[in-house]
């Protein structure tokens, strides 16, 4: 049975790319003042999690809002293993497919085929299991005798078609999302979505950060606030966003 614990965990990004005097100047304007501090090297970092608790089972569709720098990235980073907690724990139980970039791992030089061996070691697929489904996902792409030349000679569509077929051909007990996969060709775009659907709904948990009210509320069964790295709300989908709504309508009022 799929699950997903996060237990009191933080996340603390040190900050390199400029001074910390500055740096910490354009934080403090962003309002995250209580967020800014000096590990044991003196080098500046952000809290962009803190001391975060949550628990997501088998049916959850969780979808994350929030304003930018809320930490629903960083969450989707954390549950993919690519960000460690710098304090807390974190228990899964399942296999965690993040999409949170579809076309890493893929070789300009390398051909289609090989590409989608390439991407699909990287989601975690065996190779039994790549070759089981490389001639479905070539047929998906409509890409024809152009997956056996290199990446480096398709147009920006074409691998977007070929990292997106490679992508939703996985399978997910925890599906990590950041924003909708889009195919960007309007004559792919009702195959894309249904494929995308069927991923959707075969995966036990799925996570999926987002800025459109309309995708949460169709995707997802609940919802998730974050808050400067902290969870503000958690609950239906329909109560939560109508408190983030609320919120933000108030934010906006003169004083």
């Amino acid at each position: 049975m799929s699950l997903i614990q996060l237990q009191n965990v933080s996340v603390d990004l040190p900050v390199f790319e400029m001074g910390g005097r500055s740096l910490k100047k354009r934080l403090v304007a962003l309002g995250r003042r209580d967020r800014i501090a000096k590990d044991n090297d003196g080098v500046v970092v952000v809290r962009a999690l803190d001391s975060l608790n949550l628990t997501l089972q088998e049916g959850d569709r969780v979808g994350l809002i929030g304003r930018n720098g809320a930490g629903k990235s960083t969450l989707l980073r954390v549950l993919a293993g690519i960000y460690p907690p710098t304090s807390g724990h974190i228990y899964s139980r399942g296999r965690i497919v993040p999409l949170l970039d579809i076309s890493l791992g893929m070789d300009e030089l390398s051909t289609g085929r090989q590409n989608v061996r390439l991407r699909g070691l990287l989601l975690g697929m065996s190779d039994a299991e790549i070759r089981r489904k490389t001639e479905e996902i070539a047929t998906f792409t409509e890409l024809g005798d152009h997956l056996d030349l290199p990446l480096r000679t398709y147009s920006s569509g074409m691998r977007l078609r070929l990292a997106f077929a490679v992508s939703t051909a996985v399978d997910a007990d925890i599906l990590l999302l950041d924003e909708v996969i889009g195919v960007g060709d309007v004559s792919f775009m009702k195959k894309a979505e249904e494929r995308m659907l069927d991923l959707h709904n075969r995966a036990k948990i799925v996570v999926l950060a987002s800025h459109s009210d309309e995708v949460i509320r169709k995707m997802c069964n609940k919802a998730l606030w974050m808050d400067r790295g902290r969870a503000r709300e958690f609950g239906t989908v329909d109560f939560v966003t109508g408190k983030y709504i609320e919120e933000q309508a108030t934010s906006m009022l003169p004083p």
